[in-house]
């Protein structure tokens, strides 16, 4: 009979929920133009898990991920704040991105003890996914789906059309405040599993592919999907037989795959 291991079976449900997060939050990043919030973003996840290690260690008992989740979430509407008030959305991107590496290098040093929980969440494996680090990424992802059911269409709205949207009195600046807060929410469902030097590569690569082969959003991010699907999945098998993390393996065939579709064109 036919078996599967736990940890396979994680990193396969993981595999699927990150696909679902770069169809959705990829595509409204890559479409808005705001690619590089995802960088920053990820990094601002990465010093609140830092943090949450370092509570977890020396004061109380807190999820690391959670801490993450709120962390990335503050630092995703600060820089909405700041675009609101007419700032750079890249300059507020770069002032948050160089503030969440400062504290996650502070607390990084702090439990160099505890260097390998530290150096997992840059890089990620996984392989290597608990129980509870699946389960808040089901529960993200539900959000995000939630979400996406509710406000689609005025978020897509609000990103080709801003001065239309405020026309006919509605807010542009909450949907772009909603769509920061979606964008963190899918970075922390990507930080355990492919770690935050990679969020990137299967946030934003596929969802960018994607847009070079098709023309209408619901296409792209179908497409968004399967190419991020098929990443995951790809290194998952290739690690399997080579020892090697799947995300490194994920990272290089989403990227080929991208660099196809610009010698298609």
């Amino acid at each position: 009979m036919f078996t599967i291991d736990v940890w396979l079976l994680r990193a396969i449900i993981a595999i699927f929920l990150i696909a679902i997060v770069s169809a959705i939050i990829g595509s409204y990043s890559v479409f808005r133009g705001s690619t590089f919030m995802v960088s920053g973003i990820a990094h601002g996840a990465l010093a609140g898990a830092a943090l949450g290690i370092f509570l977890a260690l020396y004061l109380f008992h807190v999820n690391y991920l959670l801490v993450a989740l709120v962390f990335s979430v503050l630092f995703a509407l600060g820089i909405a704040y700041a675009s609101h008030k007419k700032e750079n959305v890249d300059v507020a991107t770069g002032v948050m991105f160089a503030l969440s590496m400062s504290i996650a290098i502070l607390f990084l040093s702090l439990i160099r003890e505890y260097a390998s929980v530290a150096w997992g969440l840059i890089v990620g494996d996984l392989l290597l996914l608990s129980q509870t680090d699946v389960e808040i990424m089901l529960v993200s992802v539900a959000v995000i789906v939630l979400l996406f059911l509710i406000f689609h269409r005025r978020i897509l709205f609000s990103i080709f059309d801003p001065e239309g949207t405020l026309s006919i009195g509605m807010n542009p600046w909450i949907y772009e405040s909603l769509l920061f807060v979606m964008m963190a929410i899918g970075v922390v469902v990507l930080l355990k599993g492919v770690g935050a030097i990679l969020v990137y590569a299967l946030l934003i690569i596929p969802a960018a592919a994607a847009k070079r082969l098709v023309g209408s959003v619901s296409s792209s991010m179908f497409l968004s999907f399967l190419i991020a699907l098929g990443a995951g999945l790809g290194g998952i098998i290739l690690s399997i037989y080579t020892a090697i993390s799947p995300s490194a393996y994920a990272g290089l065939i989403a990227t080929g795959i991208y660099f196809l579709t610009i010698f298609k064109r």
